[in-house]
């Protein structure tokens, strides 16, 4: 007879596998901007893609093992197709997509010896802003649906911290493509800090502008634009901090210095001589001079 293990212990066992080994990659970022949704991914590959188009409207970003979520992204590519065809296209959803993964990947996890290690990302553009939707699903068939930014595979906790200190509603490509690079360039993300290169990095947005197929990725031209973008802004607000600080230093020496000099002690003015008493010795207007017999005066009168 075959070992006995407990679901429980098996369980636990499946899901730390998984998670050792989406640990071992790279982080990735999604997130909401004023013209659509923006995916950014680490991939020094330019055969094998993250970042994909599932449908019009839908994208699909993954971490992982290569060859699962590539068999995924298939599979979800022809579920649209035929949900499509059979009903109509509007009937295709991010939701819908990402219900069927999280049903698929919970099988796998559940029924298999070895779940399949993957996260995937899935978002879909709606006509305005508030209609967006991400979906990420994990490797045991969990669905959990982000506001407006996501961060999923290696230190995603990291890099969602850095992501959630940057991110605010409304933000351009340029601005949100340089909290994404932030994020991911976090000092805790990774024991090295990447370089922004456009060559290792994979780049692609729903755009809300374009009419009937939304997804573009940004080539090397256009996503070393934003790179340059991102270090003049950063060049921007080192300068900006550096001038807030020389102003702040300015205004401290100045409160030290008044400081110092309220607390100096001030010598007393000596009193100045007061005039009102009476006058001592001859009136200062007068003199005695040649008030003498020989002196070419008149002599002085003898009394009576």
């Amino acid at each position: 007879m075959p070992f006995y293990v407990s679901p429980e212990q098996s369980m636990r066992d499946k899901a730390d596998y998984a998670r050792k080994g989406i640990a071992r990659g790279r982080s990735c970022v999604a997130l909401k901007y004023a013209g659509g949704i923006l995916m950014v991914a680490p991939n020094p590959s330019s055969a094998l893609h993250k970042i994909s188009e599932i449908y019009d409207r839908i994208a699909f970003a993954a971490v992982g093992r290569y060859n699962e979520y590539e068999n995924l992204r298939k599979a979800g590519v022809t579920y649209a197709d035929i949900t499509g065809y059979q009903f109509d296209r509007h009937d295709v959803t991010a939701r819908g997509i990402a219900n069927w993964y999280a049903q698929t990947l919970g099988t796998i996890f559940t029924e298999s010896n070895k779940p399949f290690e993957v996260e995937i990302v899935v978002a879909e553009i709606g006509l305005q802003s508030s209609d967006d939707q991400i979906y990420r699903i994990t490797f045991d068939g969990s669905v959990s649906d982000e506001p407006g930014f996501v961060a999923f595979g290696g230190q995603a906790d990291q890099v969602s911290t850095a992501l959630k200190e940057r991110y605010r509603e409304g933000l351009s490509l340029a601005e949100a493509f340089s909290a994404a690079l932030a994020a991911l360039n976090a000092p805790s993300n990774g024991e090295q800090r990447p370089d922004a290169v456009a060559a290792q990095l994979e780049v692609a947005v729903l755009d809300r502008a374009r009419d009937h197929r939304t997804f573009r990725r940004i080539r090397t031209a256009r996503l070393e634009e934003l790179i340059g973008e991102v270090r003049a802004a950063d060049q921007k607000a080192a300068e900006a901090l550096e001038a807030a600080a020389a102003a702040e230093a300015a205004e401290a020496a100045k409160a030290a210095e008044a400081a110092k000099a309220a607390e100096t002690p001030q010598t007393p003015a000596e009193p100045e001589p007061a005039d009102s008493g009476p006058q001592v010795g001859p009136d200062a207007g007068s003199s005695d001079r040649g008030s003498g017999v020989g002196d070419g005066g008149e002599p002085p009168s003898s009394p009576l």
